[in-house]
């Protein structure tokens, strides 16, 4: 079975795209699971992040992932570039307030936010910023301003010891923030490079650490969702 395409409507009219993963209650139909939103990469809504949404279907949950750049797929690092700083994140956070609601009203008594990257980045701004979530898993992405003391949901954060944009300096600067605010937050750091959960990405991919981050993320999202 086939994920899907469908478009849900925020409440200022505006059309979302959304990919439901296999057996993810698409297209209004009630749902009886929790749901996992997953944010792209700065590539865009494509095939890879697509299979990543899969596994959290596959894994017992209704899994999303919104159209954040609606239609465009970045083809190299210039291009995703171009894309990633074009969008507008205030909008962004309408589109997932309204996935969020949309959620909710069709089933899912919980929800939950993940996200890689520029993904990563949102899955915070989105934790500390929206209604109606459970937990928050960024990985290897943080925005550049948060909203000091609003995270009221659990927070797990998977960084790269390697990664010379999320770096392990402002993994502690994060960290540091979030304990300020009396947070629930627990952070890993891999012995691996920024990207290290993208298939695609022969060069930078660590299986053994994608693997253990996925498998804690799922036993998270178990512990606050299920």
């Amino acid at each position: 079975m086939a994920g899907a395409m469908h478009d849900i409507t925020r409440d200022d009219g505006v059309a979302l795209p959304v990919y439901f993963a296999p057996d993810s209650a698409a297209n209004g139909a009630l749902a009886t699971k929790p749901a996992v939103i997953v944010l792209q990469e700065w590539w865009g809504l494509n095939e890879q992040i697509k299979l990543k949404t899969d596994r959290f279907a596959h894994a017992g949950f209704r899994a999303v992932c919104p159209d954040l750049y609606r239609g465009k797929v970045a083809q190299n690092a210039q291009e995703a570039g171009h894309l990633m700083n074009g969008l507008d994140w205030p909008a962004a956070l309408k589109d997932l307030q309204a996935l969020i609601d949309h959620l909710h009203n069709t089933g899912s008594n919980a929800v939950g936010v993940t996200g890689f990257c520029m993904g990563g980045a949102l899955t915070l701004l989105s934790a500390s910023a929206l209604r109606g979530l459970k937990a928050a898993v960024p990985f290897y992405g943080i925005p550049p301003q948060l909203a000091e003391g609003k995270i009221f949901v659990p927070i797990l954060g998977h960084f790269a010891k390697h990664d010379d944009w999320c770096t392990v300096a402002k993994v502690e600067e994060l960290g540091a923030k979030l304990k300020a605010a009396h947070a629930n937050y627990e952070f890993h750091i891999y012995d691996a490079h920024h990207a290290f959960c993208n298939e695609k990405r022969t060069e930078v991919y660590s299986p053994v650490h994608a693997q253990q981050a996925m498998d804690r993320t799922f036993a998270f999202f178990g512990k606050h969702l299920l």
